[in-house]
């Protein structure tokens, strides 16, 4: 079957970087000196907030990791990671400029929409809070830190996809992480790399859908 006969009839989102904005910066800037700021989100990751946060992704309890910041990094960039995930709903600040009508878009035009994201279970909370139309628009969710499996595993789509009750052939995975597209290819999942909704929505269209 060629990608522009297959039947698609359901669509998976990642949440940072494809519904939601994501910015550690917009959490910390003007809380903090700006240089470590600037140190905290250089992308080598020097201060390893973003690995920390993965493996908080990966179900680890905050709690159980913060010994470890402080150890490596140091007790007052341990305690900046410690507001940083008090305060995560500061890193968020706003949808993606389209996705909330892509959203409507698809489910107006009966297609499932859904989300899998790698979020830790203590912050994942943030995102329908400030954004309560995700919770209107996504008929569910699957959360890395809840389930402790983590993309791009196989796993993790797996439970989704037997979670949603969709079949891998006639859904679609967006994710703004090429491993994590990968990933969703690996299960049969068609899946796309996202860069933005107007992108979104040709590479979709590519499939056939129409909404």
């Amino acid at each position: 079957m060629t990608e522009t006969t297959v039947s698609i009839t359901d669509v998976v989102f990642d949440f940072c970087g494809v519904l939601l904005d994501w910015q550690t910066r917009a959490c910390l800037q003007g809380k903090f000196d700006d240089a470590i700021v600037d140190r905290i989100c250089a992308d080598d990751d020097p201060c390893g907030f973003f690995g920390y946060e993965d493996r908080m992704d990966a179900g680890e309890d905050f709690d159980h990791i913060y010994p470890d910041v402080v150890r490596e990094q140091g007790e007052e960039l341990a305690e900046i990671f410690r507001y940083y995930i008090a305060h995560y709903d500061d890193a968020l600040p706003c949808m993606l400029p389209g996705m909330e009508q892509l959203l409507r878009d698809l489910k107006a035009a009966g297609y499932g929409v859904w989300g899998l994201t790698n979020w830790s279970h203590e912050t994942f909370h943030f995102a329908f809070e400030k954004f309560p139309q995700l919770a209107e628009l996504l008929q569910d969710t699957v959360v890395s830190g809840v389930e402790k499996l983590h993309k791009p595993n196989a796993d993790i789509y797996e439970l989704a996809l037997s979670r949603f009750n969709i079949a891998p052939e006639s859904s679609v995975f967006l994710d703004d992480t090429s491993k994590n597209v990968t990933g969703a290819r690996a299960v049969g999942m068609h899946a796309f790399r996202f860069t933005d909704a107007q992108q979104a929505r040709r590479d979709l269209a590519s499939l056939g859908m129409r909404f």
